[in-house]
C-alpha cells in the first residue's frame, strides 16, 4: 500500500473513517493531518459503532501505530476522553498513539470565543461546532498559539499562556461581556495534560520519514473535505485548515513526491451540516427522506445533514485540487429504494454553463444544476461483495460517475459494516 491519503471529496462526513478503518487492517501506521475535535469519524465493528474526533480510527486495529500530526489543534480533554473510552472497550492506547510536538492546542479561550463569535453574528453565523477550532488555528497563524512542545517548559508555558490569557480576556470581557479567565487555572489544566500524555510526544515528521525509508505501509487521513478547505471549499463557509492533500503535506511534514496514492471518498449523493452554497440541495421533503434511510445527523454535534444529488462539479473540483488517483463511493444502499436518481454534471448561470465551480458566493448561490437522470434499481444492494453481484442499473450509475469524474472507482460501500465492502481492481 506504500503512502495513501484518504481525502474527503465533498463537504465531509463521506464515510472516511469507515475506509480508513477498513485500509488500516493492511498498514503499519495511521497519521491524522489537520482538524480538530470538529469532526468525527464513525466507525462500525461488530455491531458496535464508535465515533472518535481527535485519536484516528485506526487505533480499533490492535497492530496499528497512530499519529497525531502539527497540522491538528488539540483539545487535551477530548483526547483524553478518547483514550478512556477506546481504552474501556478493550483496545491498548499506550504505545500505540504519539502526538505532535509541534501541533497546537485548543484551550477554553478558544472554545468561548467561538462561541461567542458565532452568536455575535446573528443571521450571518457560519455554523461551527463551538468546538474553538477557529480561534485556535487563528491564534496559530497570529503566533499567540501555545504548541505541545511548550508544556514540556514549565516557565515559557506560564510566559505563554499568561500573554494569550490576558490578550483574549480583553474580548472575552469588552466585546462580549463574559467574566474573564483565569490564567493560573488554564496554566495547571495544561501541566496536568503535560504529565498525561509525556510519554505520547514525539517529532512525527521524522517518525513518517524513517518508516517510509523503511517501507513501511502509510494511511494519511483529514477531517472534513475539499468542499470545506479555507482556500478552495466555499469560502467563507469552511474549515479553518487545508483538508486537501496539500494539508496532509504541511500536516505532517511530509514531502509531496513521498505520497504514492490520493484517494478521494465521496457519498453516492452529497451532503453538508452547516451553513453555506449546496447547488444539488433536495427540497425539504426528500431531503427528510434521505436523512432518515441513510442516518444523515453529524457525528459530532447530531445536527441533521443537508443532502442533495450527487455533484461531479464539485468532485471534479476535489480531482483536480488533490490529484486523487481512485475515487471510494459510500452510502450506494441509501439510493436502493428510489425510482429515479439523478447526477449534476454543470451548472446553469445566466447564459453560462460552468463546468468548473466557481469562486464567487453569489454564482454559486444562484446556479442551477445541469442534471442527467437515471432510473433507480429498486433492490436491495447490501449484501452484494462484487460487482458482478449489484443491480445492473447501479453499475451503469457508478460508471457514469467515473465517466464525469475521470477517476477509475477502487471501492463501493453498501452497509456501514467492515464486511459490507467491495473492492475493484484498478486497471
Amino acid at each position: 500500500m506504500a503512502t495513501t491519503a484518504i481525502i474527503g471529496a465533498q463537504w465531509g462526513d463521506e464515510g472516511k473513517g469507515k475506509i480508513v478503518d477498513l485500509l488500516s487492517e493492511r498498514a503499519d501506521i495511521v497519521a491524522r493531518y489537520q482538524g480538530g475535535p470538529n469532526a468525527g469519524h464513525t466507525v462500525v465493528v461488530q455491531n458496535q459503532e464508535i465515533v472518535l474526533h481527535q485519536i484516528p480510527s485506526a487505533i480499533l486495529w490492535p497492530h496499528t501505530t497512530c499519529l497525531i500530526g502539527n497540522g491538528v489543534v488539540i483539545d487535551p480533554q477530548v483526547l483524553l476522553e478518547e483514550v478512556t473510552l477506546v481504552e474501556k472497550r478493550g483496545y491498548k492506547v499506550k504505545g500505540r498513539l504519539f502526538i505532535s510536538d509541534r501541533a497546537h492546542l485548543i484551550l477554553p479561550y478558544h472554545r468561548l470565543l467561538d462561541t461567542a463569535g458565532e452568536q455575535n453574528q446573528g443571521d450571518k453565523k457560519i455554523g461551527t461546532t463551538g468546538r474553538g477550532i477557529g480561534p485556535a488555528y487563528m491564534d496559530k497563524v497570529g503566533r499567540l498559539g501555545i504548541r505541545i512542545c511548550d508544556l514540556m517548559d514549565r516557565e515559557e508555558l506560564i510566559e505563554r499562556i499568561s500573554a494569550a490569557v490576558a490578550t483574549h480576556n480583553q474580548a472575552l470581557v469588552s466585546i462580549y461581556h463574559l467574566n474573564p479567565l483565569d490564567a493560573d487555572q488554564v496554566i495547571q489544566s495544561c501541566l496536568s495534560f503535560a504529565e498525561q500524555i509525556g510519554p505520547m510526544i514525539i517529532d512525527t515528521s521524522v517518525a513518517l520519514y524513517q518508516a517510509m525509508n523503511e517501507g513501511k505501509s502509510i494511511l494519511l487521513e483529514g477531517a472534513q473535505g475539499t468542499m470545506l478547505d479555507v482556500d478552495f471549499g466555499t469560502y467563507p463557509f469552511v474549515t479553518s485548515s487545508n483538508p486537501t492533500a496539500g494539508g496532509a503535506c504541511t500536516g505532517l511534514g511530509v514531502a509531496p513526491n513521498r505520497i504514492d496514492e490520493i484517494v478521494g471518498v465521496v457519498k453516492a449523493y452529497t451532503t453538508r451540516v452547516g451553513m453555506g452554497p449546496f447547488p444539488t440541495e433536495f427540497d425539504k421533503e426528500f431531503s427528510e427522506k434521505i436523512r432518515r434511510i441513510g442516518s444523515e445527523f453529524g457525528a459530532t454535534t447530531g445536527r441533521p445533514r443537508r443532502c442533495g444529488w450527487f455533484d461531479a462539479v464539485v468532485v471534479r473540483l476535489a480531482v483536480r485540487i488533490n490529484g486523487l488517483t481512485s475515487l471510494v463511493i459510500t452510502k450506494l444502499d441509501v439510493l436502493d429504494s428510489l425510482e429515479e436518481i439523478k447526477i449534476c454534471t454543470g451548472y446553469r448561470y445566466k447564459e453560462q454553463l460552468l463546468e468548473d465551480y466557481p469562486p464567487s458566493l453569489k454564482v454559486q448561490i444562484e446556479a442551477a444544476p445541469v442534471y442527467e437522470s437515471f432510473p433507480g434499481w429498486m433492490t436491495d444492494s447490501t449484501s452484494a461483495t462484487t460487482w458482478k453481484e449489484l443491480p445492473e442499473k447501479a453499475q451503469n450509475y457508478l460508471n457514469r460517475i467515473k465517466d464525469v469524474t475521470g477517476v477509475p472507482i477502487s471501492m463501493i460501500s453498501v452497509g456501514p459494516d467492515r464486511t459490507q465492502t467491495i473492492m475493484l481492481p484498478l486497471k
